[in-house]
């Protein structure tokens, strides 16, 4: 059986940040962020270049063990076959190893340029399709979904299979993030959770995660109660202190504050005319940043220039 055919031009592709969790909806919430990496892949004649600019430039792999390009080419053996050569070159703006979901958007970059490349893809790997297939490469689905799809995202799998649905998030939130300088790896953060946890926290945190569901599309007043958390955040507090320390400290002045996914960066969110005051509470150490909250998720765009 003859293999895919390739498209001769390059494809550009751009992909958001995400926070998972969102304090009560441990593995299952995610909200689309206005910080992207931008990832451009062309099918060459032979051989595989990568070339990266931005965050982790200095230390990220160049060659197969790229998360672009493994997953590159797990996305490829679905579609029917691999290209004779990749040329690929990532654009990073979302930090590593910060609870920003750095690693889901180059999983999802790198399926999303693979279909888009390839004649007839989108047949092939269908959006439920690149659901699964991120999550079976990330190994769970909070970040994905909410990378693929934008806005807020509550995910589950079911038979052994990836789903999500997407909501418009209120229209007046404004997420502040408060980004450390340094990373903290996820399989640290856990590796810190417990195996159970007693019946009351997880009832607490099922009401809370039902209840944010509603405060973050339609009653945002009600965030601050909505993100309390005890199935993971202060488990993980020895691993990141100053981070706890940074949550708590916001909450106790009225900010709806949670570790972003397994951290260390702090997500706040806030109204739009608090965003700016609560900007400035980080504090030395924290680099603020006031995002958008990205709508539609991974996008094949032109490219610059119109190369």
């Amino acid at each position: 059986m003859a293999g895919p055919a390739f498209r001769a031009a390059a494809v550009r592709v751009r992909v958001p940040a995400t926070s998972a969790n969102l304090g009560p909806g441990f593995d299952a919430f995610g909200l689309a962020l206005g910080l992207y990496d931008d990832v451009v892949v062309r099918v060459a004649d032979s051989g595989l270049h990568v070339d990266i600019a931005g965050e982790s430039a200095d230390t990220l792999p160049r060659d197969e063990k790229h998360l672009v390009v493994r997953s590159l080419r797990t996305a490829f053996d679905l579609l029917g076959g691999q290209p004779r050569g990749l040329e690929v070159v990532c654009a990073n703006r979302i930090p590593h190893g910060r609870g920003l979901g750095s690693s889901s958007a180059a999983i999802c970059a790198g399926i999303i340029a693979a279909r888009a490349v390839t004649i007839g893809g989108p047949a092939v790997l269908d959006d439920t399709a690149l659901l699964e297939l991120a999550t079976e490469i990330e190994g769970h689905p909070d970040n994905v979904a909410a990378c693929l799809l934008g806005g807020f995202t509550v995910a589950w799998t079911e038979g052994g299979a990836a789903r999500a649905v997407r909501m418009d998030p209120a229209a007046s939130l404004i997420p502040v993030v408060f980004v450390p300088a340094a990373p903290l790896l996820t399989e640290t953060a856990r590796g810190m959770l417990p195996r159970s946890v007693p019946h009351v926290d997880a009832a607490a945190n099922a009401g809370r995660a039902a209840l944010l569901v509603e405060a973050l599309t339609r009653r945002p007043e009600l965030l601050l109660p909505a993100t309390e958390d005890r199935l993971h955040q202060d488990y993980r507090a020895p691993a990141m202190p100053e981070t706890i320390a940074l949550v708590n400290r916001l909450r106790a002045e009225g900010v709806p504050a949670v570790v972003s996914g397994a951290g260390p960066t702090v997500l706040a969110l806030c109204d739009e005319g608090d965003a700016d005051k609560v900007s400035r509470l980080g504090g030395e150490g924290w680099a603020a940043h006031r995002l958008a909250l990205d709508p539609t998720g991974a996008s094949v765009l032109p490219l610059v220039g119109g190369q």
